[in-house]
């Protein structure tokens, strides 16, 4: 990190505050970190982009599960629209939205599945009703109503039990986790009269370049 960077601070943002190995992923933890510390509601919400096979976008809110050197994770129905989109067409975008910071990241590259192991860590973490309400929908498909899927969510209680003490909510066969591996990471600063500082982070061959845009 550069000499004078404050975290939470002023400084305009350079490429020479992008190090480390992948070199993106020091000033990402920093920003995340900030953000939290900002009380920033959903700090790693993110929007993630997808394309379906006829190349037209979706984009929805999910949360950011893991951040490290391999990339960007996430957990979804692998029925869901997402999961259908990146099955056909593995790769995607994420945006982290930090707007009351004036901050953004965007993450985009292919998309590779998590292992099943890693998953089931995931997954064990997650409290109960998460677990009974993921195993309760068929996420994205039609339902008659609200009334239905409640019936839906009783039943799965019914089947497992409301408390840890029950025993354990098995893993679904079609729930798991994607990981993002970022070919390009690019840093948004806000700053006035619209001339933002972007830096922006690009794999290549060689390694990793960095470059600053316009706004």
């Amino acid at each position: 990190m550069r000499v004078g960077y404050k975290p939470g601070g002023d400084d305009d943002l350079e490429p020479d505050w992008l190090t480390g190995d992948p070199i993106w992923l020091d000033l990402f933890e920093r920003w995340l970190a900030e953000a939290v510390e900002a009380r920033v509601p959903e700090p790693n919400a993110m929007v993630v982009a997808t394309v379906d096979t006829d190349g037209a976008p979706s984009t929805r809110t999910v949360l950011c599960k893991g951040v490290d050197a391999r990339g960007v994770v996430f957990y979804t129905n692998f029925g869901s629209d997402k999961g259908r989109d990146l099955e056909r067409r593995p790769v995607a975008s994420a945006t982290f939205p930090w707007i009351a910071m004036e901050r953004q990241v965007h993450v985009r590259g292919p998309v590779v599945r998590v292992d099943r192991d890693e998953t089931l860590a995931y997954w064990e973490s997650r409290p109960r009703g998460s677990r009974l309400g993921a195993v309760a929908s068929d996420q994205s498909r039609p339902i008659a109503s609200r009334e239905a899927l409640r019936d839906r969510a009783d039943e799965v209680e019914r089947r497992f039990g409301a408390s840890d003490d029950d025993g354990p909510v098995p893993l679904p066969d079609g729930w798991g986790g994607f990981r993002i591996r970022p070919t390009t990471v690019e840093f948004w600063q806000g700053r006035a009269n619209r001339l933002h500082n972007r830096v922006r982070a690009t794999r290549t061959d060689d390694g990793w370049t960095v470059a600053r845009l316009q706004p």
